[in-house]
């Protein structure tokens, strides 16, 4: 278990949060046998450790994924993208995103961001990142269009 520091304003928040085992089994179902489509992970403020909060299985759809992300607070989430590239081979990206719309809370937003690389990093195998704050940020669009780029 990773220590939990005060973050340096106040409010008891850590600001290293632990991420459990079980949270890191989910992306690596996502990642190595394809169990899910996605993981939405939160943090749970009274744990201090990022949780998952949902996964997809491997038949959802992308509009299923961002159905499942509130409109009004932040969230992590990994999502496995199976496309069909500019030179037609079939090929698979995951994207790890940042979720913190415009209606989230300062607090949730500033627990997130300040979490946010401490938990990418425990996800080996991530190909892209996105911060969104907007649907438009990651429309599936967005996601064909970086993962035809490599």
């Amino acid at each position: 278990m990773v220590a939990a520091a005060a973050l340096p304003w106040g409010g008891g928040s850590p600001a290293w949060i632990d991420v459990p085992e079980r949270s890191k089994s989910a992306f690596m179902e996502l990642k190595r046998r394809k169990v899910h489509r996605y993981v939405i992970f939160k943090i749970d403020d009274r744990r201090e450790e990022i949780v998952v909060e949902k996964t997809g299985s491997p038949g959802e759809s992308y509009d299923d994924f961002t159905a499942s992300l509130p409109a009004d607070d932040c969230r992590y989430a990994v999502y496995d993208l199976d496309f069909v590239s500019d030179d037609n081979c079939r090929k698979s990206k995951i994207f790890f995103i940042s979720w913190s719309p415009s209606d989230s809370r300062i607090r949730a937003k500033t627990i997130y961001a300040v979490s946010r690389n401490q938990f990418r990093h425990e996800l080996d195998g991530v190909h892209f990142e996105i911060q969104a704050t907007d649907p438009d940020d990651m429309d599936l669009e967005v996601l064909r269009v970086r993962a035809n780029r490599t």
